[in-house]
């Protein structure tokens, strides 16, 4: 029985794994808290998090029928993320192992997204192409073992502006509310996604044919609604979300797909909270049916952040036999994904 705990951002999760079985998944969110400031705001996060975390893990533990004593280890987010939001996370998940007696699991936060999917569809197929697409993170990865091999990244955003980052920015200047992901989904439904040309960046790339860039997209959804607004009209709202959405949907799974016939692949595994967008995963389920590529994407309620998929990676870890973290492991908020085990070690305090 793994308990998982998640906090990187604006969602407190915890959630029960036992060989595969997800026992329990709850989700508190401070999204609303955030919405007025056009963004999450680290602090309010971080307290959020302290408010949450007792009532989140109890409930959790709730509908697993469980107490503490049933639990066998714990694992939790160690990064990457925002700082204070990690730190409470791994404050709690540390008192929680030692009290229990207990071993602790650091876990890589984009390494839960991809083991989330287990939780619904079995064991990851050995080799899969893994596309993250989140509010922080797109990236393009070839997985082996999850838990025992290093990950191949394949491509990644050349800026620090994600798919999902993309979407919440021109949201904003469309005028639509926070967060823009789920904004722009409903917003596109009575568009024409042909109605506006938007582009298509490092799309033709051969030197680096699967990193991705949003900031040309941005930059055109940007002037595309100040043109209409300099000439007094209605932005064709509709129109411009389907043709935003169309392109970065496009974008994700041309890439995508390239990659599983460049390494022979016959499974591709799309996960993270744009992977919720309808889009993305109906472009992404067209484009792999015709090239007879397997499509693997979590449930919604699986595709944001969550307890649940930390819990699987421990639970992967636990049944691999990993070597646990010890009590002075500590947070690495920007670090790259390399293995689903995230166990960084605090430096030891200098004397005064």
């Amino acid at each position: 029985m793994v308990l998982g705990i998640e906090s990187s951002c604006d969602e407190t999760g915890a959630g029960i794994v036992s060989g595969g079985r997800l026992l329990a998944h709850v989700v508190a969110s401070s999204m609303d808290e955030h919405a007025r400031f056009g963004g999450v705001v680290p602090e309010i996060a971080a307290r959020a998090h302290l408010q949450a975390f007792d009532p989140v893990v109890r409930e959790a533990l709730a509908q697993a029928g469980l107490g503490m004593r049933g639990i066998d280890a714990v694992a939790v987010t160690t990064g990457p993320g925002l700082s204070g939001a990690l730190q409470v996370g791994l404050a709690g998940a540390k008192a929680l192992a030692y009290a229990a007696g207990v071993p602790l699991y650091g876990v890589h936060h984009l390494a839960g997204h991809v083991a989330a999917d287990t939780l619904e569809h079995g064991p990851l197929p050995d080799p899969c192409v893994v596309l993250i697409v989140s509010g922080g993170h797109t990236s393009l990865l070839l997985v082996r073992d999850l838990v025992r091999d290093p990950i191949l990244h394949l491509g990644d955003t050349v800026e620090a502006d994600a798919a999902g980052e993309c979407f919440d920015k021109v949201a904003r200047v469309f005028g639509l509310p926070y967060p823009g992901g789920p904004a722009i989904d409903r917003a596109a439904r009575d568009g024409d996604p042909r109605a506006v040309a938007f582009p298509r960046p490092l799309s033709g790339s051969k030197d680096d044919p699967y990193t991705f860039s949003f900031s040309g997209l941005k930059t055109a959804a940007a002037r595309w609604a100040e043109r209409h607004r300099r000439r007094g009209e209605d932005i064709p709202l509709a129109d411009g979300a389907a043709s935003l959405q169309e392109a970065v949907a496009d974008v994700l799974t041309r890439k995508a797909l390239a990659a599983c016939r460049r390494y022979d692949v016959r499974t591709l595994v799309v996960v993270g909270g744009v992977a919720a967008n309808s889009r993305v995963r109906a472009l992404a389920e067209e484009r792999c049916a015709a090239a007879g590529v397997e499509l693997r994407v979590p449930p919604l309620t699986l595709c944001t952040d969550n307890g649940a998929m930390i819990a699987a990676v421990g639970d992967l870890l636990v049944r691999a036999g990993a070597d646990p973290a010890q009590l002075n492991v500590s947070i690495d908020p920007s670090a790259p994904l390399e293995y689903a085990a995230l166990h960084p070690v605090s430096a030891p305090a200098r004397a005064a």
